[in-house]
């Protein structure tokens, strides 16, 4: 896409005030969104006002419109719910309360209106635009404001952004709040699984959603639950059998413990509700289990925002303020969102009319259409949860001719959280197409030592939740170990190989495909999934691992600036994993609010580094009295972490001191977040399902046989979609030397991170600010598309 760079130098903000406000229920990340809408409206030299208690305080006005600077929303980026205030407004919802509203923002100028709330609170948004000039006309006949004003202020900009833990606003991947929804869930579930496995007991866990499965569903396929119960996708008629029925065999199975999920607003397909307590008594009453029910409740709207959330809010915050710039009368109410990983603008009532679709077809029980209309990515996780959830009958598995193939499984390169969720979704599919599945201890090594067994499905139960990784993964590359590995393929007739790893397991793949020559045993299906903390594999925008490494920063993060704001005037060096690739320093700078971050990605030189001293020096002058800045392990080998340590300490005396932190191997552990369970849970059953396809075209004669570079694949996920990628075409975009992909989409948001921690920087805005249409998709995309 050769397109002129844009940046948003041209667009000023000199003259515009704009107002926030937060609305509806509350969601975690709401603070991030209102800090990026200050700090950016204050950077392109805007008049930025909150509006206390939403729509209520825009009523009642006074005190609460009040305009602000940017210490005022300092120290707000981890703190959960909203710092302004959201309430109910019924008056709002009157003519007589909108006309109050609009004649309290016209005293103070505001014409530009950016709301973050849920559809209800968009939809009132865009109602008050389209009355605004009738207002105004309303409040000059009544003589509040003179007919000046009503030519200056003749138009009302609206930017809508979608806080809602629910994620049940169609035309976003993800709103805000709902991945941190997701880690509160995840990490109850986590911790009664240890008592439910201790008594073998069954656990019914309520979870949100009045109208929407979303964090039941994905709450299910993170945690491996038994059943779950949605509003979307009702279970079918006679549901009570089958249920108990696979709660014993489950137990049969020698599983310990029985996890059901129910989304509150789940319903039968008579559009009866099903409760957790009719679940409970079904379960006692047919089985006899110890069965508890647990209730999240607002446990779920609470606690601090994950990573992912506070990155996503400030980047829509931030494309909120340049759509508000932007606007013309002409434009209609946008709201921005986000699709893969690009920020998009879509028309605000599209969405609401689409969300508003979903609801009519589940009340009138069209509920495939209804999975259809909430988009690809909800499809998907419908879909991987039914395949993964229930083994099918030995005599249902497909068969190919007289033979089953056998398809190994191994992991390569460092450890990464997230890895045996991809190895569980690998087996789980791989023996609902009907193959033989092998797991390989200890990576290649363990391959050329012969360490590899057959794996059935219940041996991969409980995996999903568990860090590291299991099946045991090494570094070490497999050209030293050709000949032997060879030999086990012939040995274990192996037909095609998955391998999830980092960028060894890239190496490894390139090493294997040019050894196809020596070796007949290699021309079989070979398939990557990206899985490392440092995400630096070519072909794939992200990596399993590296959403909780960079919650684990996030995390240390907050405590260090919390013991920084305590002893004031200290300013905190923090180093990160990653290699050469920065983008957990990078994108750890933007989820915890630092002052800067070094990376080898974007050289840097003393002058730099002594412009920042003098940053730091002059923000300890302000009330915010304390400094963190992150360095990439790699990202210079002479400006060590010791080295700018030392350099901030001579420079800051009597202003600072200093004090630094290397987090290490605290990176690579942990439980995997909600994220990395998911998203390794979809493209290593994706991976499968392409091995089986790639074994059918090859399958000829009685045996396998691919030589060609397309049967040598990384799966990765590239802006919107996940694609197949061979890697003998991805050698073109790799840096060998420094193990890294030659370009890299996260680079874009370094400026986002400059300018949220006050510098001067140039913002390529090339890619927004073209309005889309909410796309439908066709039931085919579903299959080839997006997460």
């Amino acid at each position: 896409m050769d397109h002129q760079p844009k940046f948003f130098e041209n667009l000023s903000g000199t003259g515009k005030a704009i107002g926030v406000l937060t609305s509806g229920g509350d969601a975690q990340g709401m603070n991030a969104a209102v800090r990026a809408v200050v700090r950016m409206g204050i950077y392109v030299k805007a008049k930025v006002y909150f509006v206390y208690e939403g729509y209520q305080g825009m009523v009642d006005g006074g005190d609460n419109i009040v305009e602000v600077s940017w210490e005022s929303v300092s120290s707000i980026l981890q703190v959960g719910g909203t710092v302004i205030g959201s309430a109910r407004c019924k008056s709002f919802r009157t003519r007589e309360g909108r006309l109050q509203a609009a004649c309290n923002l016209v005293q103070r100028g505001i014409t530009n209106l950016c709301v973050i709330g849920g559809d209800g609170s968009l939809t009132g948004a865009n109602l008050f635009r389209e009355e605004w000039s009738g207002l105004l006309e309303e409040l000059a006949q009544k003589g509040k404001i003179d007919e000046e004003a009503v030519k200056k202020y003749a138009y009302l900009n609206i930017v809508g952004m979608v806080g809602s833990i629910d994620n049940d606003f169609c035309g976003t991947d993800m709103t805000i709040g709902t991945d941190s929804a997701l880690h509160r869930i995840i990490e109850v579930v986590d911790a009664i699984m240890t008592t439910a496995q201790s008594h073998q007991r069954t656990f019914v866990l309520e979870v949100m959603g009045r109208h929407c499965g979303y964090l039941a569903l994905v709450s299910a396929l993170a945690c491996g639950a038994d059943w779950v119960f949605i509003p979307e996708y009702p279970p079918e008629e006679g549901w009570e059998d089958s249920m108990c029925v696979k709660l014993s065999e489950n137990r049969a199975r020698k599983k310990r413990l029985n996890i059901i999920i129910v989304a509150e607003g789940a319903i039968d397909c008579h559009n009866k509700p099903i409760t957790s307590e009719k679940v409970k008594d079904l379960v006692v009453q047919r089985l006899g289990f110890d069965t508890r029910v647990t209730i999240l409740g607002h446990v779920q709207r609470g606690g601090t925002p994950s990573a992912f959330d506070r990155i996503l809010a400030s980047r829509m915050g931030v494309e909120a303020v340049l759509a508000l710039l932007e606007a013309t009368p002409d434009t209609p109410a946008c709201v921005v969102s986000l699709s893969g990983n690009q920020a998009v603008r879509l028309p605000l009532m599209e969405c609401v009319q689409m969300t508003q679709e979903v609801q009519k077809a589940m009340d009138e029980g069209r509920f495939v259409e209804a999975v259809r209309l909430r988009g690809r990515s909800f499809e998907n996780n419908l879909n991987t949860y039914k395949l993964l959830s229930q083994k099918k009958p030995d005599a249902e598995l497909p068969k190919h001719g007289n033979t089953n193939f056998n398809v190994a499984v191994l992991n390569v390169g460092a450890p990464a959280a997230g890895m045996n969720a991809a190895v569980r979704a690998a087996v789980r599919v791989g023996i609902t197409e009907g193959h033989k599945m092998f797991a390989v201890i200890d990576g290649f090594e363990g391959f050329a030592r012969g360490k590899i067994k057959e794996i059935s499905w219940g041996d991969v139960g409980g995996w999903t939740g568990q860090g590291g990784s299991i099946l045991g993964t090494k570094r070490t590359l497999p050209a030293k170990y050709l000949e032997k590995i060879a030999d086990q393929m012939r040995t274990n007739n192996i037909n095609a190989l998955m391998v999830i790893g980092g960028f060894e397991a890239y190496l490894g793949l390139l090493e294997l495909s040019a050894a196809r020559e020596k070796y007949d045993e290699f021309c079989v299906p070979m398939v990557m999934v990206p899985a490392t903390v440092s995400n630096n594999v070519p072909g794939s925008d992200f990596s399993i691992g590296a959403d909780t490494a960079l919650n684990t920063i996030t995390d240390t993060c907050d405590r260090i600036k919390q013991s920084a704001s305590g002893t004031k005037r200290r300013v905190f060096i923090i180093e990160t994993m990653g290699g050469y690739c920065g983008y957990l320093a990078n994108m750890g700078a933007l989820a915890a609010g630092a002052d800067a971050a070094y990376i080898f990605e974007e050289q840097f030189d003393i002058r730099e580094l002594q412009a920042n001293v003098e940053h730091l020096t002059e923000k300890m002058k302000t009330s915010i009295q304390r400094g963190l800045v992150l360095r990439n392990e790699n990202c210079n080998e002479n400006y060590t972490t010791d080295f700018i340590y030392q350099l901030y300490s001579e420079e800051g005396k009597g202003v600072f001191d200093c004090r630094k932190n290397v987090l290490g191997h605290m990176q690579q552990g942990g439980a995997p977040s909600p994220f990395d369970r998911n998203f390794g849970t979809k493209i290593s059953a994706k991976a499968v399902q392409w091995i089986s396809k790639k074994l059918k075209e090859t399958y000829r004669k009685g045996k396998v046989f691919a030589n060609t570079d397309d049967s040598v694949c990384l799966l990765g996920m590239r802006r919107r979609n996940l694609v197949f990628q061979p890697v003998a075409e991805l050698k073109n975009e790799t840096d060998f030397v420094h193990r890294i992909p030659m370009e890299q989409w996260w680079l874009k948001l370094r400026p986002l991170m400059k300018i949220l921690a006050k510098y001067k920087t140039s913002y390529d805005v090339s890619d927004s600010g073209q309005l889309e249409h909410v796309a439908m998709h066709s039931p085919k995309e579903a299959e080839t598309g997006a997460i």
